[in-house]
């Protein structure tokens, strides 16, 4: 194993943990801004939890490249039927939460 290889394989480890934590901190936040928004709509989130739906990149508001993720969750309003919502995030910030029955956008 040469010296070189390994600098290499450790840079890819290291690359991939930072994106690891990267995106748990992005899941918690779209998990609390879906729970923030159930509890505003009094409608009860289903399972506390968001799904990864797609991951792409893309510029934010100041050219920086950033990585755009789309999760989704369900929510209940009745107890009876599960109902879809989305959550986009464009680095760790909310750019719109959309809900069954409308948009919300969370600053």
């Amino acid at each position: 194993m040469s010296f070189s290889f390994l600098i290499g394989f450790l840079l890819v480890v290291g690359i991939a943990l930072l994106f690891w934590q990267d995106s748990l901190g992005a899941r918690e936040q779209a998990r609390a801004a879906s729970s923030q928004a159930c509890r505003q709509t009094n409608v009860q989130l289903l399972d506390d939890t968001v799904a990864l739906e797609r991951l792409w990149l893309r510029r934010d508001h100041d050219g920086r490249l950033k990585w755009e993720r789309l999760y989704m969750f369900e929510f209940t309003d009745t107890g009876q039927r599960r109902q879809t919502g989305r959550v986009l995030l464009v680095g760790w910030r909310v750019e719109v939460l959309h809900m069954e029955g409308g948009d919300l956008l969370v600053p």
